[in-house]
């Protein structure tokens, strides 16, 4: 047996200048920073506008190339949304009527409704509200059991107008306990959604910050510590929340969770300089030991929130703006705010302990079963990956068997909950009141109609043959019939339907999301769909010009959240190969902590994919926040093995040195973000549910990486039998 290196004494760490003004002693410092928190905080609760702005075009951006569609159709169709009440009881019966009666005139009377059409509002009677071939689809589907109210709405409906609407449906089932109110339209689940992430907002926001403080209070047993911390990430959180108050970005789908995000930013910088300062004894050198590998840590997480920023998803684009600024934020903060509550835990006449007597908890035996152990989890988590899909149905968006649910699935059900407008021309450029063209749209609608994943479809032939049933009618022509519909006297209702000069025309539709039990059609891929639909326009002759609609932007979100993580988290890796570099000098390193990073996101998205949970746009940031915590620990770890090297110790003996230095905070670390993450599972909103579960199992699964195959990995091929002996 060889002898083992002789090691070299570590020399004091010199303190940069910009880090001495840290080291004088102000008995001060510390209250200064708890009236700054305080301060901070009350500021923001009082000033900054925090409920969640969510919006009917909140998928996209107004300059996005997906709304030039709906930009164009708008402009030649202007429309209002709806909001649909769909009420089932004996249709046909007195009682029935007289109560939708009631029910219409309440309201009529909403703030915010323009115009209301029911089966006692609009048809000529409520029996031409079940024959008539237009007001049947609109309002009495077939065999439905029900018939639909349908509310013509601001474009931005006060959330007290949903309220109102809510509460006169209640009302109309209290007054007849026959009948059943089921509520939808695009307005209304927007609020719904806005409701949900305003509730996670207070509740989930508040009680992981709770928790993650009880858990660094179990942890370190310091009180100074603990409110450092404390008062550090929430001074971090109050002016993130400021800044984008000023720089006017609102509080948006995504970045609800903006809060708990810049939380665990500037936790990880503080529980990895708390570690240091505790072993080193001293706080100077520990600011520069956690400061170098913390700057990488933060070049890396802010070049992967600058990367949402070229999304076309306006939920991605500001989530990519809020979580840069807080990267910021959190190190400014960490580095500037936390240091004097450190000097209770400084040990100046502590020797440094050597690193080289540890033992390694995974020595021996214990790491090749560890490493194996691992590598077939990854193998099983891989198989999930086919099985994720980005493309979940509005049912996805709520708990079966919560009212909305219920509501959505019966509009769904019956007549489609999700709206779609299609712009067409005739395939030859002849015009659209031409017999000919109207009686092909009737053969296009009865098409249209016999699609699984089509509900109401509304187009101008129906309106023709509804007008058609007024006696003396048929005898005007097609044309003439279609220009006396477009005049004030009867609306101008057919001018919702085709251009003044008849060229050009759109059909309403009404997709279904899912069928019964909210399982996905067609795989959950609108775009199959949305080709049929395509294809029978083509197949009477017509040329689509624009397909719009939010069926049509919930796919073209789909497929944005699926490349921006495949583009988001590729780009970041490639990043990555960098950063390790610096922080490495080894090539073998470097390669280890990029396969340890590529294996985070197959951990996560693998375990979805296997719990058959969809990666919606919510929840498809929880990539972003465990990348940045596995991240963190990996340099963090890696900056340790090199300074070990710098010690004299063999590739081996300093990763496992490394390890034991660091072990505990990087498990210490990985238990108080999970802790914290977890509450969001239970959530009673499922998107919030399924983030908080993807980042519970990306730090779970970053976390073992790091201790466990990162230090393998990186000394494969070098690993010699002194050292093996040494720490087994």
């Amino acid at each position: 047996m060889s002898p083992a290196p002789e090691r070299r004494l570590p020399t004091p760490t010199p303190v940069p200048a910009p880090f001495r003004h840290l080291l004088r002693p102000r008995g001060r410092e510390r209250w200064l920073v708890l009236v700054l928190a305080v301060a901070a905080v009350t500021a923001v609760l009082l000033l900054v506008d925090l409920t969640p702005r969510v919006e009917g075009d909140f998928f996209f951006a107004s300059d996005a190339p997906e709304l030039q569609s709906a930009a164009r159709i708008d402009a030649l169709f202007p429309s209002r949304p709806q909001v649909l009440l769909a009420v089932g009881g004996d249709v046909r019966s007195t009682p029935y009527r007289q109560a939708i009666g009631r029910l219409t005139d309440e309201l009529a009377t909403v703030d915010g409704v323009a115009a209301v059409r029911s089966i006692t509002s609009g048809p000529s009677t409520p029996d031409a509200a079940f024959s008539g071939p237009f007001w049947s689809r609109l309002l009495a589907p077939e065999g439905a059991g029900l018939t639909y109210i349908v509310l013509e709405v601001a474009d931005t409906l006060p959330g007290a107008s949903i309220a109102a609407i809510e509460a006169a449906a209640e009302h109309a089932q209290a007054g007849d306990p026959e009948l059943s109110v089921a509520i939808s339209g695009v307005p209304y689940v927007v609020e719904r959604i806005r409701r949900a992430l305003l509730r996670d907002l207070r509740v989930f926001t508040g009680a992981a910050v709770v928790v993650f403080g009880l858990v660094v209070a179990l942890l370190y047993r310091d009180r100074w510590i603990v409110t450092g911390v404390l008062a550090t990430c929430l001074t971090a959180c109050a002016a993130t929340l400021a800044l984008l108050s000023l720089s006017g970005l609102a509080i948006g789908v995504l970045t609800a969770n903006i809060v708990t995000i810049v939380f665990v930013l500037t936790l990880s910088h503080l529980i990895y300089l708390t570690a240091n300062t505790r072993r080193l004894g001293a706080l100077g050198p520990a600011l520069v030991v956690t400061g170098e590998a913390s700057f990488w840590c933060m070049v890396t997480t802010l070049a992967g929130f600058v990367s949402l920023l070229f999304a076309s998803a306006e939920p991605l684009r500001e989530l990519g703006k809020a979580g840069a600024l807080g990267t910021l934020v959190a190190l400014a903060a960490a580095y500037g705010l936390y240091p004097p509550f450190l000097r209770t835990s400084e040990r100046p006449d502590r020797e440094p302990e050597p690193s080289a007597t540890r033992r390694d908890p995974f020595g021996g035996r214990r790491l090749g079963a560890a490493v194996a152990t691992l590598a077939c989890l990854a193998v099983v988590a891989a198989f999930g990956l086919p099985r994720i899909t980005t493309d979940p149905g509005l049912l996805a968006y709520f708990d079966a068997g919560s009212p909305i649910h219920a509501g959505l699935q019966v509009v769904d059900a019956s007549g489609g909950s999700s709206p779609l407008r299609v712009l067409f021309r005739d395939g030859e450029g002849g015009r659209l009141d031409t017999d000919d063209a109207v009686a092909r749209l009737g053969s296009l609608q009865r098409t249209l109609e016999t699609d699984a994943a089509v509900g109401t479809v509304l187009s101008l032939a129906p309106l023709v043959d509804e007008a058609a049933q007024v006696p003396l009618a048929s005898l005007m022509g097609t044309r003439r019939l279609i220009d006396m519909l477009a005049s004030p006297t009867f609306g101008g209702a057919a001018r919702s339907f085709v251009t003044a000069d008849r060229e050009l025309g759109v059909v309403f539709l009404r997709m279904r999301e899912g069928a019964t039990g909210g399982e996905p059609l067609d795989g959950g891929r609108r775009d199959a769909a949305i080709g049929r639909v395509r294809s029978a326009f083509a197949e009477q002759g017509f040329a689509v010009e624009a397909v719009s609609g939010l069926y049509q932007l919930q796919g073209e979100l789909a497929d944005l959240v699926a490349s921006s993580l495949i583009t988001g988290v590729g780009g970041l890796v490639l990043l990555f190969v960098l950063v390790a570099w610096a922080v490495t000098r080894e090539r073998h390193a470097a390669a280890a902590m990029l396969a340890c990073l590529a294996g985070t996101p197959v951990f996560l998205f693998g375990t979805l994919g296997l719990a058959g949970l969809p990666v919606d746009f919510i929840s498809s940031p929880a990539a972003n926040v465990a990348l940045a915590v596995g991240i963190d620990s990996m340099i963090h770890l890696a900056s340790a093995a090199r300074r070990a090297r710098g010690e004299g110790l063999a590739p081996w003996a300093a990763w496992v040195a490394a390890r034991a230095r660091l072990a505990r905070p990087i498990t210490g670390a990985g238990l108080i973000l999970a802790a914290g993450f977890g509450l969001f599972a239970l959530s009673s909103f499922p998107p919030t549910r399924r983030f908080g579960i993807g980042v519970v199992v990306g730090i779970v699964a970053a976390t073992a990486l790091t201790l466990v195959v990162l230090p393998w990995l990186a000394t494969v091929g070098r690993r010699t039998n002194e050292a093996t002996d040494h720490e087994g």
